[in-house]
């Protein structure tokens, strides 16, 4: 019996060491792919910093570095030339579309744009596979041009990455002092005010890119302004474009809860 008793004990020694082990195995991989996606995007935003002084409009040249090399007829398309400021990050990826900033906040970011809202959802904006993802622009949207609604997708990581941060729109103080973010496209520069802040599920159609009329897209406008958790009405209008950024949430629902933040966009001076 006392032997029985020795190997019970020594059994379940070994049980909870293996389990020990794995779970620091687990924490220390997820720790080890949190700093990786940091030096990632640090490397990301040196590159972006060395080459801003530089920023210039170009000519024109058929767009064969970006995701619409070619146009719904099959051919390929003219589009203005990308700012010089993105020429290193196209070299890295000419998938990537931009880059967005939200000061008070970690959101400091290279946007890219996938062949499909799946791709960039665990790759990096070089491309390689990354836990964290990237903060990537719909599909369906084109850049360049003239577009009524663009959209930002970017996980909410728990170290506070990517889109790790919207969460403190929730908060009235926070939201009011941060009603305003920079994104620069390929070829344009904005300053976004922020409008409508909320918490959803995908069975709302928050992500529309089509809009048959002025009354459809003015419809949609009344209900994101609607749903808002605060007043941030700015006089929003059909003849705006604006910008969604959408990051996952778990209130409402633990697999299709979203948050989303809206903001009108207006060209830089």
């Amino acid at each position: 019996m006392r032997v029985k008793r020795l190997l019970g004990r020594h059994c379940w020694t070994m049980t909870a060491i293996a389990v020990f082990l794995y779970a620091a195995i687990r924490l220390a991989a997820i720790g080890w792919g949190y700093y990786e996606n940091r030096e990632a995007l640090g490397e990301a935003r040196d590159l972006w910093m060395e080459a801003r002084p530089d920023a210039a409009w170009g000519g024109e040249f058929p767009v064969t570095v970006g995701v619409y090399a070619y146009g719904e007829d099959g051919h390929p398309e003219r589009l203005p030339q990308p700012r010089s400021i993105f020429q290193p990050l196209l070299k890295l990826n000419p998938d990537i579309a931009g880059w967005i900033k939200l000061n008070g906040s970690r959101i400091d970011y290279p946007v890219v744009q996938g062949p499909d809202n799946e791709w960039y959802l665990h790759r990096n904006y070089k491309g390689e596979e990354s836990r964290a993802g990237s903060i990537f622009m719909d599909f369906r949207n084109r850049p360049g041009a003239e577009e009524r609604h663009t959209i930002l997708y970017g996980h909410r990581m728990k170290d506070g990455t990517m889109f790790g941060d919207l969460k403190y729109y929730t908060e009235r103080e926070y939201y009011d002092a941060h009603r305003e973010f920079r994104l620069d496209t390929l070829y344009e520069s904005y300053i976004a005010e922020v409008f409508s802040a909320y918490y959803t599920t995908t069975e709302f159609n928050y992500i529309e890119t089509e809009f048959a009329d002025d009354a459809a897209f003015g419809a949609f406008l009344e209900q994101i302004k609607r749903r808002s958790l605060y007043n941030g009405d700015m006089g929003i209008s059909v003849q705006d474009r604006i910008v969604t950024l959408s990051t996952c949430d778990y209130l409402l629902d633990p697999v299709n809860g979203r948050f989303v933040v809206h903001a009108r966009l207006k060209r830089a001076e």
